[in-house]
């Protein structure tokens, strides 16, 4: 060992840990790369100084650089990517003159990057992205003239480029800085990195202009400056477009998500060597130009959620190499033209949430690698063409929603044995399920709800084994439920507002209330008392036959009286579905709008759910810290759903649905959904949100240790700011479009404060969409049965069996105000024999308010009996919150009024004695 120079033990199964070298060790080259290495580097590694090599990436590797790797002066490869390392990178690195390659990527390193790497003149690859890393880059890097890949991309990097960046960096040919929060304008010098041909600058915060000297750039083959602040609003700043004409090489050009305006320039067209055009997420408006079809290369084009209006141009069906089209959420109408069906290479079409109208061509069943189709949300008309269930590729979905289709479900559905998702709601379709449905074997979720469909539930469902997820809700299906939907593995069922009777069995998701919604079937009975279903009666055969004589008769005298009712109630549905509002697809549409990641990305990102990064755990699930890639949020909190708990799937959904279209800057947002198998082949389900720094409200009014105590003190100024950011979030949800949305389990625990101290609520795993009076119940998303929340914070109408209601979530945000400004738990042990939280308060309201005031809201107030009157009036709305009968209650906006009166109250006293003390 003590001779040996080279060793390369790289891409095996080694596992355990890396055992020390023998001192004064003669080796050049280590490598053990790609393997299952746990444990730290050997720190004696340092003593074998004719080391050049060092290649230790893709293993389990954890603790930090050692500082003395300096001491390896032949070093010029240096590889510890994709490890768990941390701390700190050392800048004793920079001693290191003969290194070439820097190769630190996808770890956990945080702090600064040493300005000392500038040092390294011969450094040609420095690769340190997706770690942890924040402040700004050293300007010395961008004196390395001998720099060639230079990739600093997910990271916290802020500041802006030097615009003398290029003057030493003329031999860079990868400058990737993407997901960071790096801003300012895009340096007009970058023409003098003359060998470039890659720029990735998207995920970042630029803004300004995009110069039109990038058009120099003749080797450049990938721009892309998407999901940034970028402006282009007159002819003359598109002009950059037409100077990209000189870079013959450009495959991919990503001009997405920024603040580009106007009409797409037609010389776009111009630029022939084009595979990838994305251009979504700007204001463009006027139509696609049809000089596109000059794009002969491209494979993928991206121009959604634009303004774009008008149809789509004939000449995209010329484009043969065209693979992805996703020109969804625009103002585009027309018919799909009859040509499409020469893509034959397409694997994704996206067109939904349009005006599209006609029918659908059946020659887009030439689309024979098509992997995903999605419709939804047009005008389409006619029948489903039976030629598209003959493209055997679809894997990803069929989504043909929201839609006028008609006819019944093609009986070559069968031949969809790939598919996994297949969404055919709300259209006019009729008929039975056919029986081949059973040939999905893959399918996992099926929605059909909102339709004509009729008849019983084809026993051929049964062979379905990997259906997770079945909604067959508002049509007209009739028949006992089936036992088979018991046993096929079922996580979520929709039969509601359909004609099924008999016994509701009791074995798989059945004996799940919250995973099951059976309203609106007044035939149906059952044992589970959270259905509230009537229990069934068993009959002697006597009775039943006199029973079934009264029946007979009755269906004789009312049969011509049903038909004619039958008939009108059925136009008049016809037509109040169509002037109706659309409620909102399902949770787990086939294209989601949130961008979808995978159970290994959230198991990589949360360091295998380690007891580390656990910040958090509820009645479904617990909550991780991670750090995952999205466009400008990196840190991120991952709840994952215990899914064996009773109720965590629904809460699930309706956390899903309640956040899809509600924005508002006091609630939580969620940034991505996950719906997998996890390593053991059980479901996981989870959800990311935004990280909030400062955790929840209820760690600053209840402590859990004395130091907490002291460190967490809420001014009386910031509790008035947080009530208002609620009131204002319980404002929004009760005016929300197109339905109002009851949260049902407020309280400090589910508000959440970012590093602002902005308060943002969250935790919507029971809330409620309120039906209102001109809409049907078929259009309420969940059911109000078996409404839950926490002890304490219920209203008393809830308990005696009421429904959910803005005035209920005004009781529990009363609750909440008066456990912030007294810091008492409505379930403090001092609460019993009939005494609550608000009479305590009510009895020494208004005299001595000071009294059950919290103790370190007095400390950190000293002048607080000048704002005596404004605690008087904080008070007295959460008193007129939380009164027992929900119509003596205040309305949420007129709290907001109030509050917001005592908050402006507030700040004249603060300038006041500010102005006294000077």
């Amino acid at each position: 060992m003590m001779r040996l120079r080279f060793l390369n033990l790289s891409v095996n199964y080694l596992d355990g840990t890396i055992p020390p070298l023998p001192g004064n060790c003669s080796l050049e080259y280590f490598s053990l790369r790609t393997n299952n290495l746990k444990g730290v580097v050997p720190s004696n590694i340092v003593q074998c100084k004719k080391l050049t090599v060092i290649n230790l990436n893709h293993n389990f590797l954890v603790g930090s650089i050692s500082p003395e790797l300096d001491f390896l002066q032949q070093l010029t490869m240096l590889s510890l990517s994709v490890n768990n390392l941390n701390g700190t990178i050392p800048a004793t690195l920079g001693n290191l003159s003969n290194l070439y390659i820097l190769d630190l990527y996808q770890n956990h390193f945080t702090g600064v990057i040493p300005a000392s790497l500038g040092q390294l003149q011969s450094l040609q690859w420095i690769q340190i992205n997706d770690n942890l890393l924040s402040g700004k880059i050293p300007r010395s890097l961008f004196n390395i003239s001998t720099m060639i890949r230079f990739d600093l991309s997910i990271n916290y990097l802020e500041g802006s480029l030097p615009h003398s960046m290029c003057d030493a960096f003329q031999q860079v040919q990868k400058l990737v800085l993407y997901e960071n929060q790096l801003k300012g304008q895009i340096p007009t010098s970058i023409s003098n990195c003359s060998m470039l041909d890659t720029i990735d600058f998207s995920l970042n915060r630029f803004t300004g202009t995009i110069p039109s000297s990038i058009g120099t750039l003749q080797k450049l083959s990938f721009l892309q400056i998407g999901a940034n602040q970028l402006e282009a609003k007159t002819p003359k700043e598109w002009n950059f477009v037409d100077a990209l004409i000189n870079c013959t090489f450009l495959q991919l050009l990503d001009l997405g998500y920024n603040q580009l305006q106007g009409t797409i320039p037609r010389s776009l067209a111009n630029l022939s060597s084009l595979e990838t055009l994305r251009l979504s997420g700007n204001l463009i408006s006027g139509s696609i130009p049809s000089e596109f079809k000059k794009l002969t290369n491209l494979i993928q084009l991206e121009i959604k959620q634009t303004l774009l209006k008008g149809n789509i141009p004939v000449e995209i069906g010329y484009l043969q190499n065209l693979q992805s089209l996703d020109i969804s959420n625009n103002k585009l109408f027309g018919k799909i033209p009859p040509n499409f069906g020469n893509l034959t290479r397409m694997s994704r079409i996206l067109l939904s949430d349009n005006a599209f109208e006609g029918s659908i061509p059946p020659s887009l069943s030439n689309m024979q690698f098509l992997e995903v189709m999605d419709l939804s949300n047009n005008k389409f008309i006619g029948e489903i063409p039976k030629d598209i269930m003959n493209i055997h590729s679809l894997s990803y979905g069929l989504n043909l929603s929201h839609n006028y289709l008609n006819g019944s479900v093609p009986s070559e559905i069968g031949k969809l044995k790939n598919v996994a998702q297949i969404y055919l709601s709300y259209n006019n379709l009729s008929g039975q399920i056919p029986s081949s449905v059973d040939g999905c074997q893959l399918l996992q979720i099926l929605h059909l709800e909102g339709n004509l469909l009729q008849g019983p539930i084809p026993s051929s469902l049964s062979n379905l084994k990997g259906l997770q997820e079945l909604d067959l809700s508002s049509n007209n299906f009739s028949g006992q439920v089936p036992l088979f939907l018991g046993e096929i593995g079922l996580a979520y069922l929709n039969i509601s507002f359909n004609n099924f009777q008999g016994e509701l069995p009791k074995e798989g998701v059945f004996k799940n209330a919250t995973a099951i919604d059976v309203r609106g079937n007044p035939e149906l009975c059952g044992e589970v008392p959270e259905i509230l279903l009537p229990k069934c009666i068993s009959s002697s055969p006597a009775s039943e036959h006199h029973s079934r004589s009264i029946k007979i008769i009755l269906y004789c005298i009312a049969c011509g009286i049903l038909s004619v009712s039958l008939t009108i109630c059925l136009f008049i549905g016809y037509l109040w579905k169509r002037k109706s509002k659309r409620i909102p697809r399902a949770i787990m549409t086939m294209i989601s709008k949130y961008e979808r990641v995978s159970y290994n990305d959230i198991f990589r990102a949360t360091c295998g759910f380690s007891l580390e990064n656990l910040i958090g755990s509820g009645t479904f699930g617990v909550v991780y810290k991670a750090v995952m890639s999205f466009k400008t949020v990196q840190t991120v909190a991952v709840k994952v759903l215990n899914l064996n708990q009773h109720g965590a799937f629904k809460s699930f959904l309706s956390e899903c649905e309640a956040l899809r279209n509600a924005r508002h800057r006091n609630l939580i947002k969620i940034l991505s959904v996950c719906s997998s198998i996890d390593h053991h082949g059980n479901h996981f389900k989870a959800l990311v949100f935004e990280f909030m720094p400062n955790g929840s409200l209820e760690t600053w009014l209840h402590p859990n240790s004395y130091a907490n105590q002291l460190a967490r003190c809420l001014s009386l100024i910031q509790r008035v700011n947080i009530a208002i950011d609620i009131a204002m979030a319980l404002e929004y949800l009760h005016d929300h479009k197109p339905m109002p949305i009851i949260h049902c389990d407020l309280k400090p625990s589910n508000v959440l404060l970012d590093e602002n101290m902005t308060a943002h609520v969250g935790d919507f795993g029971l809330a409620r969409f309120l039906v209102q009076p001109d809409t049907t119940p078929a259009q309420s998303i969940t059911s109000t049965h078996g409404i839950k929340g926490s002890i304490g914070y219920i209203p008393p109408e809830y308990g005696m069996g009421g429904q959910a209601s803005p005035q209920g979530d005004v009781y529990s945000y009363g609750i909440l105000l008066l456990e912030m400004f007294t810091a008492l738990s409505p379930t403090d042990e001092r609460f019993r024999d009939g005494l609550s939280l608000p009479k305590h308060v009510e009895m020494a309201f208004p005299d001595q308010v000071m009294d059950i005031l919290d103790i370190n809201l007095s400390s950190t107030d000293h002048a607080i009996e000048d704002f005596l009157d404004c605690l008087v009036s904080v008070i007295r709305c959460g008193l007129l919150c939380s009164r027992e009968l929900a119509k003596e209650r205040i309305a949420i906006n007129d709290v907001v009024k109030e509050l917001n009166l005592v908050r402006a109250k507030l700040l004249r006293y603060q300038i006041f004695e500010h102005d006294l003390s000077k």
